[in-house]
């Protein structure tokens, strides 16, 4: 697999892309609990927050469509209303949690200022990048990118080789590669893959790239190229977080350690520097997001580059009145949208990646409705009904990790395919 510079340039777009607020805060935080059992821990984030999401990526390169095609297979209908749902969720919640955590950490430490200040500055550079989408891989690619990966690095290498101090201590974590799938969750990137994939495929038509082999086959290589990215940030800073729990209390907030973190380990410059990191990251994904929802409207109403433009003005506005909202409270608020649209779209991942062979229209309807069916406990409990879900929970395989409809799903891919093999065998 050969990688050139156009591969580079589309890998660090898509890895800008999906590197943002999370992706920051969520790592150290599970390494300070996990100690000595941090590689577990980045186990389990690894395969929500890099693999699911690489195989996304994987899944738009064999589309080349629009996420519309994710579901189409169920129906037109449910494809629609799964895309609404999915791009409702991306700019009500992970767009403005980007300008939060913005302000929290880069902007109100330095100047101060109010957060509705924060976040419509930082929405109206949003506005401009996604107006002028044509550039956006380059910009984002060739520049922004290449500078958050190293800040990052840095980070992690400094705090690698200047901590001699033994990981010991006791795991707060029961089962530590299920805590750390179900914190992937929070990065939202496996929703990310299915939103910004398009965004990619989109801005190579718009640059005049339209043979099909050779997207696919950029698409793959830039996907493979934000993927290692990812797995080295995501595996380097749950490492630090371990390697530096004895210096803070497992009750500190994401932020605080993000922050002792770089100063411990890039000294009274480290602030500056988690500050230009934490505005980029976010941004970055934002913008991605923003493009993406309005790529999304543009093309259910026929093309219109006025529903576009619209689409990139209200999402920007919607951001500004959420950014208000603490980062915090945002990312709680968050939990019981992805406990229900996560499990969905997973499995539509999963689907799109097999074989034609195995995922017929019957195989995508039945083991899509099976998936919603043994989701909604998990998503009722997460809403805090417990006393009713509960009971549930225990009997359902894996239930009690917040994994019911996973086997259930799996079972029903393989007997539904059984079916129709034996149904044509009969024949």
């Amino acid at each position: 697999m050969r990688f050139n510079k156009e591969t580079f340039i589309a890998g660090f777009a898509l890895f800008s892309m999906f590197f943002g607020a999370g992706n920051l805060m969520l790592p150290p935080l599970l390494g300070l609990k996990a100690v000595d059992n941090w590689h577990l821990v980045a186990l389990g984030f690894v395969i929500s927050a890099v693999f699911i999401p690489l195989l996304g990526i994987f899944a738009h390169a064999r589309l080349q469509g629009t996420m519309m095609d994710f579901a189409k297979k169920v129906s037109p209908t449910f494809s629609l209303v799964y895309c609404i749902i999915v791009y409702i969720i991306s700019i009500a919640l992970p767009s403005p949690r980007t300008a939060s955590v913005t302000h929290e950490m880069a902007i109100q430490p330095f100047f101060g200022t109010s957060a509705l200040l924060t976040s419509t500055l930082y929405f109206a550079l949003v506005l401009v990048f996604a107006l002028n989408r044509s550039k956006v891989l380059d910009v984002l690619g060739k520049f922004l990118s290449p500078i958050i990966f190293i800040v990052v690095l840095s980070i992690i290498c400094i705090g690698i080789f200047s901590v001699e101090i033994p990981i010991e201590g006791i795991s707060e974590f029961e089962t530590p590669i299920v805590s750390g799938l179900l914190e992937g969750y929070q990065t939202f990137d496996a929703i990310g893959a299915v939103v910004v994939g398009g965004v990619v495929i989109i801005s190579l038509r718009i640059k005049g790239e339209h043979n099909f082999e050779r997207n696919r086959k950029l698409i793959i290589k830039s996907g493979v190229v934000a993927g290692i990215g990812l797995l080295i940030i995501y595996a380097g800073m749950i490492y630090n977080g371990a390697l530096f729990h004895s210096e803070f209390e497992s009750s500190v907030s994401r932020t605080t350690l993000l922050s002792g973190l770089s100063l411990k380990t890039l000294g009274s410059i480290g602030k500056v520097f988690l500050s230009i990191l934490v505005s980029l990251a976010c941004f970055t994904t934002a913008v991605g997001i923003v493009t993406g929802t309005a790529d999304f409207i543009k093309g259910i109403l026929y093309d219109s580059k006025r529903a576009y433009v619209i689409t990139v003005i209200l999402g920007c506005i919607l951001g500004v009145l959420m950014g208000q909202f603490d980062v915090h409270y945002i990312i709680y608020v968050a939990v019981p949208a992805l406990m229900f649209i996560y499990p969905i779209t997973i499995i539509l991942i999963v689907l799109n990646i097999l074989s034609e062979k195995y995922t017929s229209s019957l195989v995508f309807k039945a083991v899509v409705i099976i998936t919603i069916v043994f989701s909604i406990p998990d998503f009722l409990k997460s809403i805090g009904l417990d006393d009713f879900t509960t009971p549930i929970l225990d009997i359902l395989p894996l239930g009690r990790y917040s994994l019911a409809w996973l086997l259930p799903s799996l079972l029903t891919l393989l007997v539904t395919n059984l079916y129709l093999s034996l149904k044509g065998t009969s024949k």
